[in-house]
């Protein structure tokens, strides 16, 4: 088994990966004795891997890397580890760790037991929920490509990251340096439509489409269903509640009307709206959350990004996915629902969003509140959305 593993080990690392390095590269301390790496299907967690690894100095019979979504893997990760520090090796890496079952459990053991450095990664559905392991592993989550990412990869161009304050405080010179280089307008539409993901570098807009649906389905079929344990002939349900946020604006919504025109009662609904958050395909905000109650009600509810408007909408609503688009860039952020503009970030400003022609009214009267508009190059008063895709 060790052998056959360490056959599939070589021809990963044999293959180099794009050269590009992420922004959450950069913030990963691979020193720690074992790292997880959280993320959507699709956002490049296996790219990092294989980048750190053949950083290593290590010879290549002191490196494995095991991808437990493949059929050769018959064994449970402990037993592989063991084999494995039999045989000298030093750093072990654990794709989609998910597939294996109590895999926390596991990794406990081997965190304490082996003289081994791991690596692992696993669908952003997963929950540490072995305190234990919480203080071993320390976890970072991938997110999807912002728009500074996108540029770089498209236009082989470096682009500096600015912090929230600053895009805020410093918004007209910060848009004004840009625009000296790009036509940012040009580019957005773009990363909108086929922009979230890295495999845009590989597809033309068809095939990253399909790509990208493919995506959808592996996640909803292969790991939502697994791991909140729903019965496979309720695969549709998770996707016909994809469509209806496609149908409604954003927030228009009734959790109450969709569990009886689906059929269901409200908390299987609960369940199932939690299950698609946690796989990073919706987002639910709140206007005041009340800590980890499964069962309150979001005060609305978008898809994760922009990209996934297009391949599940017949009829995009451009409300919601300049929503979408403003949510996802600010994943490090603290992001509540407001009651006045749209969106309190870090308890610290409101946002109101929309399009060239947005006005101030609904947050005149607010402090530290802003407008976020669509189609403009640089503002003055407001600021472009576009820009918000450059915090990291």
């Amino acid at each position: 088994m060790l052998e056959k593993l360490f056959f599939y080990s070589n021809l990963f690392l044999q293959t180099p990966p794009v050269p590009y390095k992420r922004d959450i590269f950069n913030k990963i301390n691979f020193n720690e004795k074992m790292v997880g790496l959280r993320g959507a299907k699709g956002v490049g967690k296996t790219t990092i891997i294989k980048q750190y690894l053949l950083t290593l100095p290590h010879n290549r019979d002191e490196i494995l890397y095991v991808s437990l979504d493949s059929s050769i893997v018959t064994d449970k990760i402990l037993t592989i580890t063991e084999e494995a520090y039999k045989r000298g090796v030093k750093i072990i890496a654990f794709d989609e760790i998910h597939y294996q079952k109590d895999f926390e459990r596991d990794l406990k053991t081997i965190y304490d037991f082996f003289d081994i450095k791991v690596i692992f990664s696993g669908s952003s559905a997963i929950a540490l929920s072995t305190a234990d392991l919480g203080r071993r592993a320390v976890i970072y989550d991938v997110p999807i490509l912002s728009f500074r990412e996108y540029l770089e990869l498209k236009l082989n161009k470096t682009f500096s990251k600015y912090k929230l304050d600053e895009i805020v405080n410093n918004h007209y010179n910060i848009a004004s340096l840009i625009t000296q280089e790009i036509r940012p307008l040009k580019h957005f539409e773009e990363y909108l439509k086929t922009g979230a993901y890295p495999f845009f570098l590989e597809s033309d807009e068809n095939s990253y489409y399909m790509k990208l649906l493919e995506v959808v389905n592996k996640t909803i079929e292969n790991e939502l269903l697994y791991l909140f344990n729903i019965d496979t002939s309720n695969i549709f349900i998770l996707k016909k509640l994809l469509l209806l946020l496609c149908e409604n604006p954003p927030g228009n919504f009734n959790l109450t009307n969709i569990s009886k025109e689906m059929g269901i009662n409200i908390k299987t609904l609960y369940n199932y709206i939690n299950a698609l958050t946690k796989g990073r395909l919706i987002h639910m905000l709140y206007y005041n959350k009340k800590g980890n109650s499964l069962f309150q009600k979001p005060d609305k509810i978008l898809l994760d990004n922009p990209n996934l408007f297009y391949i599940l909408c017949s009829n995009q609503n451009i409300g919601a996915i300049r929503e979408s688009f403003f949510i996802s860039q600010l994943y490090e952020h603290e992001i509540r629902y407001s009651k006045q503009g749209d969106y309190i970030i870090d308890d610290k400003y409101t946002f109101e969003i929309g399009g060239k022609n947005k006005t101030k009214k609904q947050i005149k009267d607010i402090k530290n509140a802003f407008v976020v508009k669509d189609n403009i190059e640089i503002g003055f008063d407001e600021i472009p959305l576009w820009l918000f895709g450059f915090l990291y």
